[in-house]
């Protein structure tokens, strides 16, 4: 396979080497779908609290913030210039194949898969309470049959959107999106206008000891960077997209170092405002650590504008439940286009020009392990919680790899001036280094008994069982694939051609 650029000044929608529609939207599109994919408000509103509560941390949550920002954006780097060289959808998976071979370019292609598939869960569920709690329907918000066929809708409704159009997902997220970040902005104004103006009781004035990391010790400040790195996740679903983004070997790759900025600058605020609005202890109260934007959302607005924060997360996580079904599609479209899975999840809709089947299954897959998932302990929801840990595993398994692969595949190039070992070889290696270093500590810290919210099953830890042995299951998978994908298999380790760096001259437009 051989990457495809736009020509230079390319405008006009065409259908891609893979058959989905280039030039279908613009880099300002690229950036919504990469910063919405995050969601911010329910990442936020599912984290913050539990960060707060790690031991010793006191006021440093933004510093965790701010630390955990640090290995993403290294690995955005990696992510811009891979896709430079091949704006291929199946990114890392792609990639892979071709710097380190086909086992790890598949491995590396199931890891998106598997982590896509678990925070489905999640997000469906939340998004479907807090539609419940939208309408003042709480006894649906907790009742399992309720959740569960709220989750399923809102999973149908999305994959729907993904399977009618790129153009029509983009048009949503720019909507979700938009009413997300001036909720979390109203939310973030009139939380530190009280605080300054009202003082309210177990107020704290910003202080900038809160975002020192080195003020806190490496326990907790490793501790925090295991939730911190979550909630970050998701920005590389712009560069998915890169097929169908004006400017494909360029957009995306810029959206994505742009997209994890943006992320910083929300998070930070938000965290400070939240923070100095209602101290530590009200923040890492175990009833407030699941519901903390909703809780604070009754004390900063007050009714009926409370529900500004419920709006906020609602629409964060549906947002995120579409984006994750944008790249988990695009992965596998492209891994069957290498011959390295079944054909058929590279059919295309002849309309539409969107991935049919694994957009589909994709949707099909998420409802039934969110069944799963939730219908085994809905009660207590510890098994949901403890697979939003295992996420992690995922997560730090490819964009590690990510960061590997940019530098192995450009080894040839970094000699040749010093932004170039610097940005391109330095930059991602260390990210590789920082995600390695965060998930041996995760699977340290969560193999221990009482670390976790649910019991072991079988004596194994729950995140361990679903993180490391979602990814370990890819394992028998990619063998019986190489059996029958024979070819694919037999491919041999690529070196970047010596213009692969060289920006290409295609055209990157600013519109939706």
């Amino acid at each position: 396979m051989t990457a495809v650029s736009a020509p230079q000044g390319a405008t006009t929608p065409g259908v891609g080497d893979k058959g989905l529609k280039s030039n279908a939207i613009g880099y300002l599109s690229n950036l919504v779908i990469g910063v919405a994919s995050t969601a911010p408000a329910y990442s936020l509103a599912v984290t913050l609290g539990f960060i707060v509560a790690v031991p010793q941390m006191g006021t440093h949550a933004p510093a965790i913030l701010l630390v955990s920002f640090v290995p993403m954006l290294l690995i955005a780097f990696g992510y811009k210039y891979l896709n430079r060289a091949d704006p291929d959808c199946g990114t890392t998976f792609a990639w892979g194949t071709r710097a380190m071979g086909p086992w790890i370019g598949w491995i590396n292609g199931w890891a998106i898969f598997v982590a896509d598939v678990i925070v489905m869960a999640s997000l469906a569920v939340i998004a479907a309470t807090y539609t419940y709690l939208l309408f003042g329907w709480h006894t649906g918000a907790h009742n399992e049959a309720a959740v569960l066929v709220g989750s399923s809708v809102w999973i149908i409704l999305m994959t729907w959107i993904c399977y009618r159009g790129i153009e029509l997902s983009a048009r949503v997220q720019q909507f979700l999106l938009g009413a997300e970040i001036l909720v979390l902005a109203a939310f973030a104004i009139v939380a530190f206008y009280k605080v300054y103006a009202h003082h309210p009781a177990h107020s704290l004035h910003v202080s900038g000891d809160w975002f020192n990391p080195f003020s806190l010790g490496l326990n907790p400040l490793f501790d925090g960077v295991l939730l911190g790195i979550f909630i970050y996740w998701g920005w590389d679903s712009g560069v998915s997209v890169n097929e169908e983004t004006e400017g494909a070997s360029e957009s995306p790759g810029k959206a994505a170092v742009l997209s994890t900025l943006i992320l910083l600058l929300i998070y930070l605020l938000v965290a400070a405002a939240a923070q100095a609005y209602a101290g530590t202890g009200f923040l890492s109260a175990p009833a407030n650590q699941n519901e903390v934007l909703s809780v604070l959302g009754t004390k900063i607005f007050g009714s009926p504008w409370d529900k500004l924060l419920i709006i906020a997360v609602l629409t964060s996580a549906s947002a995120s439940t579409q984006t994750t079904i944008l790249p988990t599609a695009r992965t596998t479209l492209s891994m069957a286009r290498w011959k390295s899975i079944p054909p058929i999840f590279g059919r295309i809709h002849a309309e539409y020009l969107t991935p049919t089947v694994s957009t589909l299954g994709m949707g099909a897959f998420s409802i039934v392990f969110t069944l799963l998932l939730v219908g085994f302990d809905f009660k207590s929801q510890s098994v949901l919680a403890d697979s939003v840990s295992a996420i992690g595993f995922a997560i730090l398994f490819y964009y590690g790899f990510t960061g590997l692969i940019c530098t192995i595949y450009f080894r040839k190039q970094l000699t040749r001036d010093l932004k170039t070992f610097v940005m391109v070889g330095v930059v991602p290696l260390l990210g590789a280094v920082l995600m390695g270093a965060v998930f041996v500590k995760a699977f340290v810290d969560y193999s221990k008994a009482g670390f976790n919210y649910s019991s072991p099953v079988l004596g194994i830890q729950v995140p361990i069982l679903i993180g490391v042995g979602g990814l370990l299951l890819g394992v028998p998978i990619m063998l019986l694939c190489a059996v029958k994908y024979r070819e694919y298999f037999g491919r041999k380790p690529e070196v970047a051609a010596d213009d692969a760096l060289d920006v290409k001259v295609d055209h990157v437009a600013l519109h939706f």
